[in-house]
């Protein structure tokens, strides 16, 4: 059941970041979406002990929502953001 809330919001993390980035093109959305899932998945499972089936503890949900809110906007800041 971890894995499954790690996805999740990891997707859901990118999604809202690419709405935020203003991101327009299938590329960039489907980007945000797999940086922001990767970065929970590591995240999460780090501070969960490895864990995939078990229960998700608080301490690791918030970690893997910090490893997707920084990777997608250290991702946006470089890559998206004109200057």
């Amino acid at each position: 059941m971890a894995i499954l809330i790690l996805i999740v919001m990891g997707a859901l993390l990118g999604w809202f970041a690419s709405i935020l980035a203003r991101t327009e093109d299938a590329g960039g959305i489907f980007r945000n979406i797999g940086l922001g899932l990767l970065a929970s998945a590591i995240g999460g499972l780090v501070m969960n002990g490895g864990a995939l089936f078990g229960t998700l503890g608080w301490l690791a949900l918030g970690v893997a929502a910090l490893a997707a809110l920084v990777v997608l906007a250290a991702y946006n800041l470089v890559f998206v953001v004109k200057f």
